[in-house]
């Protein structure tokens, strides 16, 4: 009966009148900081970035009460390096203070991917190849070779570049094709005796191609193979046989000598007042 009275009471009503007075101060003092803290109602344009270093990114969004965050970079020919090839928000777009612009570089330093092995590949299949690692098609040359538009080296600068190299992203890369073996013919060269190195110069002096080299039992270490020697070779060497331009050479080391052959010798015989040379 007493809590009745109460409720009823002007000392109740009082102090609901505070609570719920208090509760609107509270109310309206949360407002006015949210509004303050979160610049409710101010916006600016967004700079453009584009082609700034970081330092000079930093003067600008700076002076705007805006800040700077870099998410990415990335490699661009058509871009000064070090600076930014692209922003998020856009240029010009209304933002609040204090809001952070995404910003990706353009890198320093170029990126480096590794040169796949095109040799072998078809002509499509090379270019594909080429472009899934991040390289470009340099220019295209045709040699005689039975492997019609197939890749028969990989260059770089006037020279073979090995399957694994690092290379700058976006570097061509010139592709010598295989065009069908020649009409034309060339004497085999002969190439009994001579180093691998020297075999193969005198084979593409000849517009052959080097097929293979298969060292025998003789050769049981690399320093082995730098002293070998060609023994034997096919196409044989006769000295007058010819074959297609484009044709394989292929070609056996040793390290043995006995496996030379041996110079035909020349004796004469003398019969009565004459004389002639005879083979033996």
């Amino acid at each position: 009966m007493d809590f009745l009275k109460f409720l009823v009471s002007k000392t109740f009503f009082r102090h609901l009148g505070l609570a719920v007075a208090i509760a609107l101060l509270v109310l309206l003092i949360v407002l006015v900081w949210m509004k303050i803290y979160t610049h409710h109602g101010r916006t600016i344009a967004v700079p453009n970035l584009t082609g700034l270093t970081t330092e000079e990114v930093e003067d600008v969004v700076t002076s705007r009460k805006l800040n700077f965050v870099v998410i990415d970079s990335v490699y661009a020919n058509d871009m000064p390096r070090g600076t930014v090839v692209k922003q998020n928000p856009k240029p010009n777009s209304r933002v609040k203070v204090r809001r952070k612009i995404f910003v990706t570089m353009n890198a320093v330093n170029p990126e480096k991917v590794v040169m796949p092995d095109l040799v072998s590949l078809s002509n499509r299949q090379a270019i594909l190849a080429l472009e899934n690692a991040g390289l470009a098609v340099g220019e295209i040359s045709y040699k005689p070779d039975f492997a019609v538009n197939s890749v028969l080296q990989q260059n770089l600068n006037g020279s073979v570049i090995e399957e694994g190299t690092l290379v700058e992203k976006g570097t061509p890369i010139d592709l010598v094709l295989g065009m069908g073996l020649s009409n034309e013919t060339t004497t085999v060269p002969n190439l009994i005796g001579m180093d691998l190195d020297s075999a193969k110069t005198v084979i593409t002096g000849k517009f052959l191609n080097f097929g293979l080299a298969t060292y025998d039992g003789s050769v049981e270490n690399k320093e082995d193979s730098l002293s070998a020697f060609v023994y034997r070779q096919n196409p044989v060497y006769d000295g007058y046989s010819g074959v297609y331009k484009g044709a394989e050479v292929f070609v056996w080391m040793t390290i043995d000598s006995t496996l030379l052959p041996v110079a035909d010798t020349l004796e004469t015989v003398e019969i009565g007042d004459g004389a002639y040379e005879t083979d033996f």
